[in-house]
This record gives C-alpha cells, sequence and structure tokens, in this order.
C-alpha cells in the first residue's frame, strides 16, 4: 500500500482582482463619509489584512472629503496551528505602538469566518477606551460564524470553502494572488 499525500492547488476563482478594487472603492467611500473630518486610526490584522489595509488606506486618503488625518498601524493576532489548521483562542503575537486611547479606531481584517479573531481583537482594543471603535472586513464567511460579532462594514460574501489570495494562505502560500480563490486539494502519489 502506498502512501498518498495532498497537494494544495488554486482552483476557482471566486473573486476577480477587479470586483477586489471595486469592493474596496466602495468600502472607502462609506468610511470616509463616516469618519469625514474626524482622524482615524486603520488598525490592520496581520498578517492576511496586510494587502487589503494598504490599498484601503490609499482608496480612503482619495476621497475628498475623508478624514482628517490617517494613521495606519498593525496587530498580529493569530489562532493557527501547525499545517494551517484553525484551531485554539486567539492571541497576540505583536500589539500595536499607536495609542487607541481616545482615537477613533477602525479594526481592518482580511476575512470573518467563525468570528473568534475579531470579537478578541474588538474586545482587546475596547478595554484601551477608543473614542469609537469600528471593524471592517474584505470577505465575510457567514456560514462558518459562532455567535455574533460586530462587523461594521463588509465587503464581499464568499461561499463556505478554504479561500486564498489577496492576503489570505495557506501555509503562507498563495497570499500574493490579486484575486480571491478557491483552494483545491489534489492528492499526490
Amino acid at each position: 500500500m502506498t502512501q498518498t499525500e495532498c497537494r494544495a492547488a488554486v482552483g476557482r476563482v471566486i473573486y476577480t482582482s477587479d470586483e477586489i478594487s471595486g469592493a474596496i472603492e466602495r468600502l472607502a467611500a462609506e468610511i470616509a463619509a463616516d469618519y469625514r473630518r474626524k482622524p482615524l486610526l486603520l488598525l490592520g490584522v496581520l498578517k492576511g489584512a496586510l494587502c487589503f489595509t494598504v490599498d484601503l488606506a490609499r482608496a480612503i486618503a482619495g476621497k475628498a472629503d475623508g478624514p482628517s488625518e490617517m494613521m495606519v498601524d498593525y496587530i498580529v493576532a493569530e489562532r493557527y496551528g501547525s499545517g494551517g489548521s484553525t484551531g485554539g483562542e486567539p492571541r497576540v503575537r505583536m500589539d500595536c505602538k499607536l495609542a487607541v486611547a481616545s482615537t477613533n479606531v477602525l479594526i481592518v481584517d482580511d476575512i470573518v469566518d467563525n468570528g473568534r479573531t475579531l470579537r478578541f481583537v474588538r474586545a482587546l482594543l475596547a478595554q484601551r477606551a477608543p473614542a469609537s471603535l469600528r471593524s471592517c472586513v474584505l470577505f465575510d464567511k457567514p456560514a462558518r460564524r459562532e455567535g455574533a460579532v460586530p462587523v461594521d462594514y463588509r465587503g464581499m460574501e464568499v461561499p463556505d470553502v478554504f479561500v486564498i489570495g489577496y492576503g489570505l494562505d495557506y501555509k503562507e502560500e498563495y497570499r500574493n494572488l490579486p484575486y480571491l480563490a478557491e483552494l483545491r486539494e489534489e492528492k499526490a502519489v
């Protein structure tokens, strides 16, 4: 009997880079209007939200009547186990450097699926007494939600499949894809 292993590959494209850009423009317009002439801290959740945070910040900055000033910082909150599994409770691997107290904070995350990481980050930041605390996710996978999680700005809904690309990875690969695709596993002999 031979041992087989699975090999990952890019499957069907769920959202093209143009569709993602359109969603980011829509979100940026909503956010710019809501924070008109107010300071704003975009707080990206790494690693997955790196591309989204940068593109969102540029899109917001391009709006005529947006925030009076905008800062960008990052937090590394993860709950991935070995081999790409998503088990375990969230934890902070690297905290943000900018002050959150009395600041308008917008948490920027790549995807919300079961909601554990976003709930964790929101609770952590709420303890620091921000002036306001909202969240923005590019991809929403409601089929996997474990209870309510507040999401103030939503980009695009994704089906209940493992997705890769545009910051989302599988074992640290595929983050660089400019589109969102389904991960396909193939058996290698």
